[in-house]
C-alpha cells in the first residue's frame, strides 16, 4: 500500500493525516498548540513546541492508521503563513519565539513605508500590501530587537522561515533549507512575476539574503524526513501555504474557481491562472502553486478570525463549552435580534486592512443572551465572506456561481446554510472537509508518482452537500446595511471617515 502522509501545521493546532492514494482518510492525530500575547496586538508561538508536537501527531497519526513509514510514499507539508521563525543555523535554536501572521506589532514601520510611497512598489513586486500581516516586516522586528541577531545574520550564522521552512528543517536535521513558492510569496520579499527574492526589497527591509530558504516548486524533492521521525526515511514532496493547500484539496485548478477556508481566520481564493491579476480593491495577487516551473496565480482575500471568534466565544467569555455547541445555539435562538459581533481582536483584514481596528458587540439590549451574541458571531463570517466577494467582483470577477468551502467551521451546518443566505452565493461543502491536509497529500502524490497529472486529482473530488441561499434579499441586504455600519463604528479614524 502506498499512503501519504500530510503535516497541516495551523495557529491553533498541529494535525498530520495519514491518506490514501484516492483520498481517504486513513489516520488522524491532532495537538492543540500554545498561544502566547505578550502584548497588545501581539501573538506569538514556541517553534519548539511546534516541532515537538509535529513529532507527536505523526508517530500517533501512522499508528492510528496501522501503517509504517516503509508504507508512506511521500509526506506533504502545509502551514500557517507569514509566521515568522529565526534561528541559529548551528544548533537548529530559535532565537526567539515565532512571530505569527496575526501579530501586529510592525503597524507603525508598515506605516511609515506607505508614508514613505513604498506600497506601489511592494504591490506590483509581490502581489501583496504593506501590513503587519507578512513576513517582511516581522523578520525586520527579530533582526532589530534580539541581541546580536543582525550581525550575527551578515555573518551567516542565522536562517529565517516561514513554519514550513522550520519544520523541513527540523525533518531533515538540518540538511534542507528550502520553502516553495506559495509560502515565499507571502513574505513581502519574492518577485511573483520573476519568481526571485527581490534585492531591493530585501535592501529595503535590511535583511541579508544568506538568511533566506531556496524557493521550489510546490511538488518537488525536497528531500528525505530522517529516519529517527518515523522509524526509516521517508520522502517528503510537496510543500504549500495552507490556504493555497485547500485550493488544490478543493481541485480549484481551472481560472475561475474559489474556494474559501473557515478555520482560524477566513481566506477565499479565486484561481486566476497564469495571468496574474492586479487589484485595485485592496486583494492580494499571490502565487496559487507553482508546477514543473509554471507559476499558477491567485486572488485572496484575508480575514484574521472567523473560528477565532468561536474560540474567543468559549475561552475568553465562557459562554459556550466546546464550539460544536454553536450549532445547537445558532437553531434554538434563530435570530440575532439587531446584534453584530465584529470580531477585529487583531484589526481588520481585507478589504479593510485596519491595522487599529478592534473589535466590538453592537446592538444590545436588555433581552440580548447568549444565543443572540452565539449567532452574531457566526453570522460575521459571512459578513466578511460577502465583504471579499463584492471585493473580487469589483475586481472584474464574473458573478459567483458556487463558493467551495473547507475548514474546521463548515461541520456547522447552521453556518454554512448561514454563508449561503448572507453572501447569496451556493455553497458547496466536499466530503473531505481537511482540505488543507489533503492537498498538501496530493502535492506529495504529484511527487512520487501517485498521481499523473492535476485531472487526476481532480477526478477525485467529491461534494457532500450544497446548500442554496433561502434568505429573502430584502432581508440579506438589510443585514448587511447593519454589519457595514457597525464595521465603520469599530474602523480607526482615516479608515471611517
Amino acid at each position: 500500500m502506498h499512503a501519504l502522509l500530510a503535516i497541516d501545521q495551523g495557529t491553533t493546532s498541529t494535525r498530520a493525516i495519514v491518506f490514501s492514494a484516492r483520498g481517504e482518510k486513513l489516520g488522524q492525530a491532532q495537538k492543540e498548540l500554545e498561544q502566547h500575547y505578550p502584548d497588545d496586538g501581539w501573538v506569538e508561538h514556541d517553534a519548539n513546541e511546534i516541532w515537538q508536537a509535529t513529532l507527536v501527531v505523526c508517530r500517533q497519526a501512522l499508528k492510528d492508521a496501522n501503517l509504517s513509514a516503509q508504507q508512506i510514499a511521500s509526506i506533504g507539508i502545509t502551514n500557517q503563513r507569514e509566521t515568522t521563525v529565526l534561528w541559529d543555523r548551528a544548533t537548529g535554536l530559535p532565537l526567539h519565539r515565532a512571530i505569527v501572521w496575526q501579530d501586529r506589532r510592525t503597524a507603525a514601520r508598515c506605516a511609515q513605508l506607505r508614508a514613505e510611497g513604498w506600497e506601489a512598489t511592494v504591490q506590483e513586486r509581490t502581489g501583496l500590501l504593506l501590513d503587519p500581516y507578512f513576513s517582511a516586516t516581522k523578520l525586520e522586528w527579530l533582526l532589530d530587537h534580539v541581541p546580536g541577531a543582525r550581525l550575527r545574520a551578515e555573518r551567516g550564522e542565522l536562517a529565517f522561515g516561514t513554519i514550513d521552512t522550520w519544520l523541513l528543517w527540523c525533518l531533515t536535521e538540518g540538511k534542507v533549507h528550502a520553502t516553495d513558492a506559495s509560502n515565499a510569496s507571502r513574505t513581502l520579499l519574492f518577485d511573483i512575476d520573476r519568481q526571485v527574492w527581490d534585492e531591493e526589497l530585501l535592501t529595503l527591509f535590511r535583511i541579508p539574503h544568506s538568511l533566506l530558504p531556496k524557493v521550489l516548486d510546490s511538488s518537488a524533492d525536497y528531500g528525505q524526513a530522517a529516519a529517527f521521525v518515523l522509524g526509516a526515511p521517508v520522502a517528503i514532496g510537496g510543500m504549500a501555504g495552507d490556504q493555497q493547500a485547500a485550493l488544490l484539496g478543493q481541485a480549484c485548478f481551472q481560472p475561475g474557481m474559489v474556494k474559501s477556508t473557515y478555520g482560524t481566520g477566513c481566506f477565499m481564493m479565486k484561481n486566476t491562472g497564469v495571468q496574474r491579476v492586479h487589484s485595485h480593491n485592496r486583494l492580494l495577487s499571490t502565487v496559487a502553486y507553482r508546477l514543473h516551473g509554471e507559476v499558477t496565480y491567485a486572488i485572496e482575500g484575508s480575514i484574521f478570525v472567523a473560528g477565532a471568534a468561536v474560540q474567543w466565544l468559549r475561552d475568553g467569555l465562557r459562554l459556550i463549552e466546546k464550539a460544536s455547541d454553536t450549532e445547537a445555539i445558532a437553531r434554538n435562538t434563530g435570530d440575532a435580534h439587531g446584534v453584530y459581533l465584529v470580531p477585529a481582536f487583531t484589526g481588520l483584514g481585507a478589504p479593510y486592512w485596519d491595522p487599529h481596528a478592534r473589535g466590538a458587540i453592537l446592538g444590545l439590549t436588555r433581552d440580548t443572551g447568549i444565543g443572540e451574541i452565539v449567532i452574531a458571531g457566526l453570522q460575521s463570517v459571512g459578513f466578511q465572506s460577502r465583504d471579499l466577494i463584492e471585493a473580487m467582483q469589483r475586481d472584474g470577477a464574473e458573478a459567483f456561481t458556487t463558493l467551495r468551502v473547507d475548514g474546521g467551521m463548515v461541520v456547522n451546518s447552521w453556518l454554512t446554510q448561514a454563508l449561503a443566505d448572507l453572501t447569496g452565493v451556493p455553497v458547496d461543502r466536499p466530503t473531505v472537509t481537511e482540505t488543507t491536509a489533503l492537498g498538501a497529500a496530493y502535492l506529495a502524490g504529484l511527487s512520487s508518482g501517485l498521481y499523473a497529472s492535476l485531472d487526476a486529482i481532480a477526478s477525485l473530488w467529491q461534494c457532500d452537500r450544497s446548500f442554496t441561499p433561502q434568505m429573502p434579499k430584502m432581508r440579506r441586504e438589510s443585514l448587511y446595511a447593519g454589519w457595514r455600519d457597525a464595521v465603520r463604528r469599530v474602523a480607526s479614524p482615516s479608515l471611517s471617515s
